[in-house]
């Protein structure tokens, strides 16, 4: 099959196209076609080995967590899923190797659901890792609950847009920090939106004087400490992007693959509670120019690689 690899760590240029042995099939995995992968930040600090500490590389590894396609085998001891069902996944292992940037992956069916009707493949690949990360920091670690005031940074990004459409349906008052290029769409997911920069803490008293009730740092640093500095009393606090939020008393968050939270995400797509916003797209051979543009930072909502096939 062909394939996105990279056999060392290193910036995107490491990164090949070209023929890779077609995935093994276990008893509880399917194999999917893909149709399309959305890139992730954590992807490209992967490939630089930010995250030797916790998955280590088996290489040559194929990158990419999101998936959206159709099953063509499923495993032997696996009734979830028949063949030409479309399902999305949020396909992570505890080690790097098998990744979703490729014609095919052999997926666990712990890491998957049913793709939304109302989404195409390149929106729903979008889906599982920031739409999981967003819906478990929310509903598991910060417990976020009607008439919460919460602060999402990033809001404009692929993991804060879906937390601020998240949060709505939730029944919270949000207000999210944007370039103010992107002040009108974060108003139009349903937040507040606050510039970054100089002042920021000064801007968020002014909309939230007592304090938010929840915090959600998707960008570390600055954002994390003006976080703490704004939260109301008994406020929570949570980072997917700086430990250092122990040190102000918050958690830290990793998202896990879970089919039940996926589930849940795709009926909320399936009802138009969420939607993915698809920045660009780009072809499986041009994958290392996806990751470069999603490295910038300046996107809005998710980058794509599509896979094309005949008929």
């Amino acid at each position: 099959m062909k394939a996105i690899s990279y056999s060392a760590y290193g910036s995107a240029d490491v990164l090949e196209y070209g023929e890779r042995p077609d995935p093994k099939v276990g008893p509880d995995a399917v194999l999917v076609k893909v149709r399309a992968a959305a890139v992730n930040p954590v992807d490209w600090k992967a490939r630089e080995g930010y995250l030797q500490g916790g998955l280590e590389a088996v290489f040559p590894v194929i990158p990419g967590w999101d998936v959206s396609g159709v099953v063509v085998q499923p495993g032997i001891a696996v009734d979830e899923f028949a063949v030409g069902d479309e399902v999305i996944g949020y396909v992570r292992e505890d080690f790097l190797s098998r990744g979703t940037f490729a014609e095919y992956v052999a997926a666990p069916v712990r890491t998957l659901a049913r793709k939304p009707l109302s989404l195409s493949f390149e929106e729903a690949a979008g889906l599982p890792l920031a739409g999981l990360t967003a819906y478990q920091v929310l509903h598991r670690t910060l417990k976020v609950r009607e008439g919460d005031t919460v602060l999402v940074h990033a809001a404009a990004g692929g993991v804060g847009s879906l937390a601020v459409q998240i949060a709505r349906h939730s029944g919270c008052r949000v207000v999210g920090t944007a370039s103010a290029r992107n002040h009108e769409h974060v108003r139009s997911l349903g937040a507040e939106p606050v510039e970054y920069g100089d002042g920021l803490a000064d801007r968020l008293r002014e909309l939230a004087p007592e304090g938010f009730d929840a915090a959600f740092d998707t960008v570390g640093g600055e954002a994390l400490r003006v976080s703490a500095e704004t939260l109301a009393e008994g406020g929570r606090l949570a980072s997917i992007a700086d430990s250092e939020v122990f040190s102000y008393g918050g958690r830290y968050a990793f998202v896990r693959p879970d089919a039940a939270d996926l589930a849940q995400l795709a009926e909320l797509a399936e009802q138009g509670i969420v939607t993915v916003h698809v920045d660009r797209v780009f072809p499986l051979a041009q994958a290392a120019d996806a990751y470069r543009l999603n490295q910038e930072g300046r996107t809005r909502g998710k980058i794509v690689v599509t896979v094309d096939w005949e008929g």
